[in-house]
């Protein structure tokens, strides 16, 4: 990070190609995304995915150690006018630092067994068709929260690398295993060939979450559906089990991130419990 480097602005060809990347299909021709603000590119950098890192004058008043360090690995560190800066982001207020990634998606094979048994996941998330990307993002931020070993996206669900999702996660979407089938019934199928057990939560389900304790203490692959329309009932039939959350007033349902933050820190609580 020289001190007497000129800012590019966003003519330059490198502003332009990077900025493509807010849509999806450049994102998967190219096998790279934008992370935004200190914590994703902190996190990023940590796991040695970042090919540059775009900066403002203002960004690097905030966060001149973080540049710094980044240009001391080897990554490339550019210097951009602030017009530049907030084409790169997405906030109403960029931070004035975005760096270029290596998509984090990795397949299903990576984090199943070939066979039963051996490095078997002990908690996996697999959100069903989710399409709100600040959901998937705290969804993916809370499975590393407590520890669980990946997130399944599963069917139609929104592309992890967008950007609201990749802010919501704030660094998280590094920390933890991310996996992309469109193929619902073919995901539940090997994880339970994988001998991991699927659990749905459902209103009408046969165990109380209050009451699955015992089921815990095994390898769990939790169901969660839609936002707008839950869980498809072909889907919640295909699990092992089926658990509901007791809502002891009057709220008639919840939401995905709070059912999901309920069970998985339930599931978290069993878990580590059962390691000491």
């Amino acid at each position: 990070m020289g001190d007497r480097q000129e800012p590019i602005d966003l003519r330059n060809s490198r502003v332009v190609a990077a900025a493509k990347l807010h849509r999806g299909a450049a994102r998967r021709r190219a096998g790279r995304f934008l992370a935004e603000g200190a914590n994703s590119v902190e996190a990023a950098l940590d796991t040695g995915r970042v090919r540059e890192l775009f900066y403002s004058a203002g960004g690097a008043a905030r966060e001149h150690a973080l540049i710094a360090g980044a240009a001391a690995t080897g990554v490339r560190t550019t210097l951009v006018t602030d017009r530049a800066a907030q084409t790169l982001g997405e906030t109403v207020t960029p931070p004035g630092l975005v760096a270029v990634c290596d998509l984090v998606d990795v397949p299903l094979d990576r984090i199943l067994p070939a066979e039963p048994g051996v490095d078997t996941p002990r908690m996996l998330a697999v959100p069903v068709g989710i399409a709100d990307p600040g959901n998937a993002g705290t969804l993916i931020r809370m499975v590393d929260a407590v520890g669980a070993d990946a997130v399944v996206l599963a069917g139609d669900s929104v592309d992890p690398h967008n950007g609201k999702c990749v802010r919501s996660c704030a660094g998280s979407l590094f920390h933890v295993p991310i996996v992309r089938e469109r193929e619902t019934y073919s995901v539940l199928d090997r994880i339970e060939a994988a001998g991991v057990a699927t659990v749905a939560t459902a209103a009408d389900g046969e165990l109380d979450l209050e009451d699955a304790g015992e089921l815990f203490t095994g390898p769990v692959a939790w169901l969660f559906g839609n936002e707008a329309h839950g869980l498809d009932p072909e889907v919640a039939r295909r699990a092992r089990h089926r658990v509901r959350i007791p809502i002891h007033g009057r709220a008639e349902s919840l939401n995905i991130a709070a059912a999901a933050a309920i069970c998985l820190y339930a599931n978290s609580r069993v878990r580590h419990g059962s390691a000491t």
